[in-house]
């Protein structure tokens, strides 16, 4: 006997964003980020764990998404230029609904398409294309080339590749560290020593990527009262402990 595991598929991220906030019946206007988080990367694990190539789309949704969530985790919100403060979910928000409302279209437009497809053109066949050529500014019929038009066109294909050349081209990296795994690192170095100081943890962990994580899995425990700090020795340091009578339950509820 065979097993077989099938994972829905999306059309992309925001299908996938989309998919959990009708399934939850959620308001799109106030995303709960941590939950809405969480349920994206499990899916993206889940393809992991099935050796299934994630886009790069995906990703870089996960990294706004875990942009966001870090934003939210802040003590100082950002304000614009009137004083108003700024909800770091207003962009991802937007395109949700521009991405919904152009979906929302879609199955119109196919059944268009479907109507255009069934139907047989009339006319003359050549006159028409003839028609198109003019209009795009290229010529239809094969004798009407000549030395000058294929370098003109020779010209506006190079220019093209060059514009395409220089287009800006975004690069993904998928860091080695996540938000949890840190937080069950840190967590288990205090338990295991009382406590931990900031300077030991940078230590460990001395590359850029290594201590934005670990800040970000600090100031996550702290929201979930894991552990608490205190002003330690030295320039810049604090120490971290455990919370007294928070970590077991919250780290059982996490675990459920």
């Amino acid at each position: 006997m065979s097993f077989e595991i099938r994972l829905p598929l999306f059309e992309g991220p925001f299908d996938l964003l989309l998919f959990f906030i009708e399934r939850d019946e959620l308001e799109i206007h106030d995303i709960p980020i941590f939950q809405i988080t969480n349920e994206f990367m499990g899916y993206l694990k889940e393809l992991e764990q099935l050796n299934i190539e994630v886009a790069s789309d995906f990703i870089l949704t996960a990294a706004t998404l875990m942009r966001i969530k870090a934003k939210m985790l802040l003590p100082r919100a950002e304000k614009d230029e009137e004083g108003n403060e700024i909800d770091p979910r207003e962009e991802l928000v937007q395109h949700l609904l521009e991405y919904k409302k152009y979906k929302s279209a879609t199955p119109d437009l196919s059944e268009m398409e479907d109507a255009r497809l069934a139907q047989e053109n009339r006319g003359n066949i050549h006159q028409e294309l003839q028609q198109i050529a003019n209009a795009n500014h290229f010529e239809y019929e094969l004798q009407d080339l000549s030395l000058y038009k294929i370098m003109r066109v020779f010209e506006k294909v190079m220019t093209r590749y060059e514009e395409e050349q220089n287009r800006p081209k975004h690069t993904v990296i998928q860091f080695p560290y996540t938000v949890e795994e840190q937080r069950d690192i840190i967590l288990k170095m205090v338990q295991e020593r009382n406590h931990l100081s900031f300077v030991k943890l940078v230590e460990e962990y001395p590359d850029k990527i290594g201590m934005i994580f670990n800040f970000l899995a600090i100031l996550d425990m702290l929201q979930l009262n894991l552990i608490s700090i205190e002003v330690g020795e030295g320039f810049n340091d604090f120490v971290i402990m455990e919370a007294q009578g928070q970590a077991t339950q919250v780290m059982q509820l996490l675990a459920e």
